[in-house]
């Protein structure tokens, strides 16, 4: 076979690392039990971070970025997988530590690897990403943590982005009421359409607020940290449950143990990256159940892998509503 296509990050003295569009040779390839034809990719918040060096993702050089994959095994020394399997990989470290996703081929580890659900396909695995493996685990926690549908809404924020689109779309699913904080009141149609009964703008929860508040939020999604979580456990009602899933806003949380010991209100931590096994296919199953392609088109964009650095910029602007797939292909 001859070479392929890649974006590289190359480290530079004293300055961001540099991207560069390449042609790598399969030598170049780290080692590996199964050699993946990478077909579909994803722009992520963390993605963007990387490719712009506007963040310290990539933590080893020369790093291939993309924290996501789906394709088509075509070398495997795992039992495991065959020539042929459709797999898609998210989390364990590629994009940072190991070569991620924006080569037309990676070489990876077969533990990484899951297969692709049949009712998604490659493109639907990537419409959902680590964005959404990272809102199912969320929708997870807070029913594991006994939030269940009822008189009181659930709130998600940054729901015009990636994990909480399909976080309000999964939590519809699962019949519950569900608020979105937005800052885009421009997305209202679209957020509705996801299955959202009532939108908050984003400026309501900004700012600082009491330790405890009126009781709102049978349990929340939030993305966003800072402020906007601090009030929200303060607004979360007896016995409720918070999953938090990102810093979009600030990684700082001015916040007391008062929601935590007047109110019996939990504080849960999403972690995609190493999750282990058994909690990857229980986020699956939720999203194969839960999510069609269809629906998925309903919130996704797509672009080819040489659009990757301006699609970053983008979702940095706060600009792209919804997750974005890279056609690797194209």
């Amino acid at each position: 076979m001859d070479g392929f296509r890649a974006w590289m990050l190359r480290e530079t003295e004293g300055g961001p690392p540099r991207l560069e569009f390449e042609r790598l040779e399969f030598d170049d390839l780290p080692e590996g039990q199964v050699l993946v034809e990478v077909h579909w990719s994803t722009v992520n918040y963390k993605d963007a971070l990387a490719v712009t060096g506007k963040g310290k993702i990539a933590r080893r050089f020369p790093m291939v970025p993309g924290i996501d994959l789906a394709g088509v095994v075509r070398e495997s020394s795992s039992p495991e997988y065959a020539v042929g399997d459709e797999v898609l990989l998210t989390g364990w470290g590629i994009g940072e530590t190991r070569w991620g996703g924006y080569a037309e081929f990676a070489r990876v580890e077969a533990d990484w690897l899951m297969p692709v659900p049949p009712n998604l396909g490659m493109r639907g695995a990537m419409a959902v990403g680590t964005a959404g493996f990272t809102a199912a685990q969320a929708v997870r926690a807070l029913q594991r943590a006994e939030v269940a549908p009822g008189d009181r809404p659930v709130l998600v924020t940054g729901a015009s982005g990636g994990v909480g689109g399909i976080a309000v779309l999964l939590l519809a699913r699962e019949g519950y009421q569900v608020t979105a904080l937005t800052g885009r009141p421009e997305n209202a149609d679209y957020l509705r359409l996801l299955g959202t009964t009532d939108i908050l703008p984003r400026e309501e929860l900004q700012g600082p607020g009491r330790p405890l508040e009126s009781e709102r939020w049978a349990g929340a999604i939030d993305a966003v940290g800072g402020e906007i979580l601090a009030r929200i456990l303060a607004q979360t009602a007896h016995w409720g449950a918070v999953a938090a899933c990102g810093l979009a806003g600030d990684s700082n949380l001015p916040t007391t143990v008062m929601p935590f010991i007047l109110r019996g209100v939990s504080l849960l931590g999403i972690h995609s990256v190493r999750a282990p096994s058994e909690v990857r296919r229980e986020a699956w199953d939720l999203l194969s159940r839960s999510l069609t392609p269809e629906l998925l088109d309903e919130m996704t964009a797509e672009v080819g892998l040489e659009d990757i650095p301006h699609v970053a910029e983008e979702v940095l602007a706060g600009r792209v509503r919804g997750r974005t797939v890279v056609d690797v292909k194209r």
